[in-house]
């Protein structure tokens, strides 16, 4: 890891002008007519690259991605003010008619992750045992109940299962690594996967009619109003954006901390979290003005602002990876890679078995593994109109998390040696 003295670069105004030039970068050679720059971006997708170049930088020890405030200024400003302008252009009924398949992948997604937890434990319990012994607050399977959290409802859930279980600092940071680089890497799939889908649904007979006719209504929204953005029209947008997550963040700065202390069980739900309350009012809001005129910003570009914040995002979150961290403790990391495998292959099968299209597979997973900040950059790795339903089942992802971890850790320690 590198400590945040020996980075090269620690103000964070020069960490955003690196983050904006390498965004820019990419999206100017991926939409150049250059040969060489088509045939490249054939193969890696746009997206993707956004996610690794900002790691490089972790890795390297240019930046420290952990001590550095741009993921947290970009998941409490940007993200809230993305999630709205997506959703107030959502088209709530045309969602609704995708059907319980979206629900049934989550579903499954969320049972991969509790059952693969013990299954990678008996694996390497049998191949080498030692990788999953431990005793007291240090033991290995009392780590792994934080990855539960993470991986089934996010960072509010992962907190506390490390109080439910009282989990050791070691081990927990242990954890944490092989949590991040593996939902990373996780994601790098899905979006090389999202890039190939028509293909992919095409060789499994998959039904994506719902999804087409929702991304054919979209642009022919666009089609019948798109209009050249004024000044006036993007104050109008940051007005809207940053009015509203401005508001969330009032109500849970209150709310958060107000069912903390008086509702011992809202820490089962996440209920304590102001993030929580942060993402459920943000999109809660921008759901209810859908109903309303206000859906009109779409016109002049609403999305378009919405998906520059989500880049934004997404580039910070790729300052969290370091790479090089796998070698530090290599056993925990095969642990953690035959618990991600099950997860897929069961996403897989149950995808294949009620012909599920690849977007429900990818969004379902991510919605678990990576929560509110990054299902909804799956989603709109297929769409930019798809972008609320990975913010959706992130949010079910929060109610769940809690008990679907617990039942997790229960399981974990079961099994644990």
């Amino acid at each position: 890891m590198t400590d945040a003295h020996s980075a090269l670069i620690t103000n964070d105004a020069v960490v955003l002008g690196l983050l904006a030039v390498i965004l820019g970068f990419i999206f100017k050679t991926s939409h150049s007519n250059n040969a060489a720059c088509r045939k490249f971006y054939k193969y890696v997708p746009a997206l993707l690259l956004c996610y690794f170049l900002p790691s490089l930088l972790n890795t390297f020890g240019i930046v420290d991605g952990h001590s550095s405030n741009v993921y947290f200024v970009a998941s409490r400003y940007l993200l809230p003010a993305c999630l709205i302008l997506l959703t107030i252009s959502i088209d709530l009924k045309a969602i609704l008619n995708l059907g319980p398949k979206a629900l049934i992948m989550f579903l499954t997604g969320t049972m991969g992750i509790v059952i693969g937890g013990p299954l990678a434990i008996l694996v390497m319990s049998a191949v080498y045992p030692e990788a999953v012994g431990g005793h007291g607050p240090d033991a290995v399977w009392r780590g792994m109940t934080t990855i539960a959290g993470s991986w089934i409802g996010g960072g509010a859930n992962q907190a506390s299962m490390k109080e439910m279980f009282e989990v050791g600092g070691d081990i927990f940071s242990a954890m944490v690594t092989v949590d991040v680089i593996v939902a990373n890497l996780w994601m790098a799939v899905l979006l090389l996967m999202a890039a190939n889908h028509k293909a992919i649904d095409a060789k499994t007979g998959a039904d994506t009619r719902a999804i087409e006719e929702l991304k054919e209504r979209v642009e022919a929204y666009h089609a019948e109003h798109a209009r050249m953005p004024t000044l006036n029209d993007y104050m109008t947008i940051i007005a809207i954006a940053f009015g509203i997550t401005g508001l969330a963040h009032f109500c849970a700065d209150f709310l958060g901390p107000y069912f903390g202390a008086n509702f011992p069980w809202a820490q089962e739900y996440s209920l304590n979290s102001k993030f929580f309350w942060l993402i459920v009012i943000s999109t809660t809001i921008g759901i209810s003005l859908s109903f309303t005129k206000v859906r009109h910003i779409e016109a002049f570009g609403a999305s378009k602002v919405a998906s520059s914040f989500l880049y934004i995002l997404v580039a910070s979150i790729g300052l969290h990876m370091n790479i090089t961290a796998i070698f530090d403790s290599p056993m925990y990391f095969v642990l953690g890679v035959i618990w991600m495998l099950t997860h897929a292959s069961l996403m897989l099968i149950v995808a294949k078995l009620i012909k599920a299209p690849l977007f429900y597979m990818a969004v379902g997973s991510q919605a678990n593994v990576g929560g509110a900040a990054s299902a909804p950059v799956v989603a709109s790795a297929f769409h930019p109109s798809l972008a609320p339903v990975g913010v959706l089942l992130a949010v079910l992802g929060y109610g769940v998390g809690t008990y679907m971890a617990y039942i997790c850790g229960l399981m974990l320690q079961a099994v644990a040696p």
